[in-house]
């Protein structure tokens, strides 16, 4: 009996020992637009989901990334940096619209929410989060934390407990801390 008490006693020891996790600020903005801009793919998917099309659209996400590198020199980055951060996000993107639909597809029905138009409704969104990202990414390349890959993974960690949707952040930011 004295012996799982001293186990115990040592764990809950050791577990004070343990360094919690410091939370970087410098994420707090740029996670938040691009958590705004997964939360659109849901409408996409919607859209999508009514009119049986499918998630990958090669045009679309090569005039996205063609608009993307002209606006990059506005925004004070390199075209290829912008473009490989819309990249990850297209990803991130399609990576939740195929969740949903997925989900949609087994119980054969999708949610009966409002939708949305794809092309008045949702695109204008998306058009105002490019900007908004395109500054904030180049807020976040100038003040880049030095451990940046750790520090990005706790920020992501800490923002949400849902497996899924760490995968989409994890998915979104998998080039953030590449040099800029």
């Amino acid at each position: 009996m004295r012996l799982p008490s001293l186990t115990l006693l040592c764990v809950l020891a050791l577990t004070g020992c343990l360094k919690k996790p410091e939370y970087d600020p410098t994420f707090n903005a740029l996670l938040d637009s691009i958590e705004r801009r997964l939360a659109l793919a849901d409408a996409v998917a919607l859209h999508k989901w009514d009119q049986r099309q499918p998630v990958q659209d090669s045009p679309r996400e090569q005039q996205v990334l063609a608009k993307v590198r002209q606006a990059a020199a506005e925004h004070g980055l390199s075209a290829d940096r912008a473009a490989q951060f819309f990249t990850d996000q297209m990803e991130a993107n399609k990576l939740r619209q195929y969740h949903l639909l997925g989900q949609w597809h087994l119980v054969e029905s999708a949610p009966d929410t409002a939708r949305q138009d794809l092309s008045s409704e949702i695109r204008p969104q998306l058009d105002l989060l490019q900007n908004q990202l395109l500054d904030r990414l180049k807020r976040f390349d100038r003040a880049q934390p030095a451990n940046c890959d750790h520090a990005l993974a706790v920020a992501i960690g800490l923002r949400s407990s849902d497996p899924t949707r760490r995968l989409m952040l994890i998915r979104a930011t998998a080039n953030l801390c590449q040099p800029a």
